[in-house]
């Protein structure tokens, strides 16, 4: 008999800069990592020969959906504005995104908020 495998949107853990994500997602796709390079280029010479190389790049976006009254929104946008009015860095922290059913696992020593969502108003909450 084959393997039941279970997923559980509720066993995503979510931390950015020491503030827990951990209710208030949107309906349907709540966080996308995506990596911002290739982890290898290549180069062709005239004759043919190809040199792969790593490109040691580790940088990512990742993209957080939530509802519109989530409270992580507040503590989000905090450290957002407390990064742009202080030096150095105030919020640079660390970041985790962890399937506690699963496997997946995708962290960071220093992670930011690079802007504000879009915003939008609507008849009902989005």
């Amino acid at each position: 008999m084959a393997e039941f495998k279970i997923y559980d949107a509720d066993q995503i853990t979510i931390n950015v800069c020491g503030i827990p994500v951990a209710a208030g997602f949107a309906d349907g796709e709540f966080c996308r990592i995506e990596e911002s390079d290739d982890k290898f280029t290549f180069y062709e010479s005239t004759d043919g020969s190809v040199t792969r190389s790593k490109t040691l790049k580790r940088t990512a976006t990742v993209t957080l959906t939530l509802a519109q009254t989530a409270e992580a929104n507040d503590a989000l946008s905090a450290l957002h504005n407390l990064d742009l009015s202080q030096p150095n860095g105030a919020g640079i922290g660390a970041f985790i995104c962890r399937d506690r059913g699963g496997r997946a696992i995708y962290q960071a020593s220093k992670c930011c908020v690079i802007k504000p969502p879009d915003v939008s108003f609507d008849r009902e909450a989005t």
